[in-house]
């Protein structure tokens, strides 16, 4: 976080925030383009879709709804929730203990450590215990923070990205699967 914000009042922040995502959900169609995220002309079925819904685990195993869901968090300048998340799944995948220490740097450093360029928010005390657990790395080293951003987006992004435009839009195009169809004709 920029240092002159850090004196203005919580609530000045928070409403800052709230305008600057408003603004770029307005401003901004939803980026199917993301690394790693080429829906093009195969586009989940309505049925997916609806699935995502029911859990926001079962958003996140999506291909298409970790997309969809990427590029809502990219709308509303919060991506680093989800890029930390799964940084950190990496990391905790990690076979190799020489990697552990390089992977393990670049994701304090990006994430968690005073003038990260993609600072996530947490508190103090999960900051503290994760960098302190930075001393002897072990693959779950980030399992507090990563365990806090994890219900920071269940319960405030999920919640958000199934109410917005860009979700419904997506329902709304979607067509039915195949065999949704034919159970359909039967009936």
């Amino acid at each position: 976080m920029c240092k002159g914000l850090a004196s203005l009042p919580t609530c000045c922040l928070e409403r800052a925030k709230e305008l600057k995502a408003r603004l770029g959900s307005m401003l901004q169609k939803p980026n199917w383009n993301l690394p790693g995220c080429k829906i093009g002309q195969n586009k989940p079925t309505l049925e997916e879709c609806l699935r995502w819904k029911q859990s926001f685990e079962k958003l996140l195993s999506s291909k298409y709804g970790l997309c969809a869901f990427t590029a809502f968090l990219v709308s509303e300048f919060s991506e680093e929730n989800i890029a930390f998340y799964f940084a950190c799944e990496d990391y905790r995948n990690t076979k190799s203990p020489a990697k552990l220490s390089a992977k393990a740097q670049k994701i304090y450093d990006e994430f968690i450590g005073s003038d990260a360029p993609r600072e996530i928010n947490i508190d103090h005390e999960t900051r503290d215990i994760t960098k302190a657990n930075m001393q002897e790395l072990s693959p779950s080293c980030f399992d507090m923070a990563q365990h806090r951003i994890y219900m920071l987006m269940a319960k405030d992004c999920y919640p958000r990205f199934l109410r917005s435009p860009s979700y419904r839009d997506l329902v709304c195009q979607a067509k039915p699967s195949a065999k949704a169809t034919k159970q359909g004709k039967k009936a």
